[in-house]
């Protein structure tokens, strides 16, 4: 008897609608999310002093303030179908090789990105494995998403599926 009372004293005209919100790309919070995914090829060589420099074309907008990750394509194994799958690291990353240690690293400003190698040995005797034909993946995250996410960084196909990013939507440069 107690439960049909709660229910009847629930019922009344409704209420006025409530103020107009902001649509976000996520649907929540009013945040509006424009990442972007551009992957880039080249060679590190001698006469690049062993760096890759990107600079972001007019239909990139970079902020000051996003977060700017790079990931290196480190190796492809297969699934259950026989099918390439794509293996990628976030930089830094560093390799211990016979002649020391190497590692590919980045810095960036909102108008381009670097990528550059660093050993503690001459970079001359790297192997064309470790230089030639490299695959970077550069990812743009607003500030916004960036700072109030709990997304794993170091793993690409969670950033690029928060930002509803496919494979047919990033733009292949080679350098």
């Amino acid at each position: 008897m107690a439960l049909a009372l709660f229910f009847l004293s629930c019922e009344g005209p409704a209420g006025p609608p409530g103020p107009p919100g902001f649509d976000g790309a996520d649907g929540a919070d009013g945040v509006n999310i424009l990442g972007q995914v551009l992957e880039i090829e080249g060679d590190f060589t001698v006469d690049n002093d062993y760096s890759l420099f990107y600079q972001f074309p007019q239909n990139v907008e970079v902020f000051e303030s996003d977060v700017v990750l790079v990931y290196l394509l480190w190796d492809q194994t297969q699934d259950g179908n026989g099918d390439p799958v794509d293996i990628w690291r976030l930089l830094p990353q560093t390799r211990i090789l016979q002649q020391g240690l190497l590692q590919y690293n980045f810095d960036h400003t909102f108008f381009d990105v670097n990528i550059f190698l660093e050993s503690d040995f001459d970079l001359s005797t790297l192997q064309p494995g470790d230089t030639d034909n490299q695959v970077f993946r550069i990812v743009v995250l607003p500030a916004d998403f960036a700072q109030g996410s709990k997304l794993d960084l170091s793993d690409i196909h969670a950033v690029m599926g928060s930002l509803n990013v496919g494979e047919k939507d990033v733009q292949h440069v080679s350098l």
